[in-house]
């Protein structure tokens, strides 16, 4: 699993997180570079905290975290990710659920931090 924060840290509850959960299809090249450009517009996006995320062959939970719905609902309108929405059904997604929820609380203990 793998656990970025943008500032380096964890930030204080609350906050929210977007969870993605999936199954690919057959991944494509398209896939990873559509990825790859998002997680690079992610990064400067206002609102935008860190993620995580854990895959296994063709599933995986992306977990993503935001300041307010507000900073969610304009990285939902943002072109390239509303892109990427139209095409993953058919091109990349055979099943995914996608679910918003507050974190009231959080905690981290570090040496599993380090260890993962």
């Amino acid at each position: 699993m793998i656990t970025h924060w943008k500032t380096g840290q964890a930030p204080e509850a609350p906050f929210k997180a977007v969870i993605f959960i999936s199954v690919k299809r057959e991944v494509k090249e398209d896939y990873h570079k559509m990825d790859e450009l998002l997680m690079n517009e992610v990064q400067n996006y206002e609102g935008f905290l860190g993620y995580s995320s854990i895959s296994k062959t063709n599933q995986g939970i992306f977990i993503s975290y935001w300041q307010t719905d507000e900073a969610i609902a304009r990285w939902r309108d943002f072109n390239t990710h509303r892109e990427a929405k139209s095409r993953a059904p058919k091109a990349w997604y055979s099943y995914y659920h996608s679910m918003i929820c507050t974190v009231e609380s959080s905690r981290v203990f570090e040496e599993m931090t380090k260890a993962l």
